[in-house]
């Protein structure tokens, strides 16, 4: 496990704009940075995860897409970066 505060490099797919259809390259871009590892003061049998492979499945494909109708989760926001949020 990496040490505390240590900078690894960081790589995120942004979404530029809504999809209609099939996601396209130019609907994402990628940016690289680097984050520092930490872990909040206090956690407990906390797991840090990598992720390996992005997958844009039918779930992914209406986030992606600017909803005109109500919805149980929010649509992604080009640009942005989401967070999740419980369903009420």
């Amino acid at each position: 496990m990496a040490a505390e505060q240590e900078a690894v490099s960081n790589k995120r797919v942004i979404l530029s704009n809504y999809v209609t259809g099939f996601p396209n390259e130019s609907d994402m871009k990628i940016t690289s940075g680097s984050i520092k590892l930490k872990v909040a003061d206090g956690s407990k049998d906390t797991v840090l995860l990598k992720n390996l492979y992005l997958s844009c499945g039918p779930y992914m494909r209406e986030r992606m897409s600017k909803l005109d109708r109500p919805s149980f989760v929010d649509s992604f926001h080009p640009g942005g970066v989401s967070s999740s949020r419980p369903i009420s």
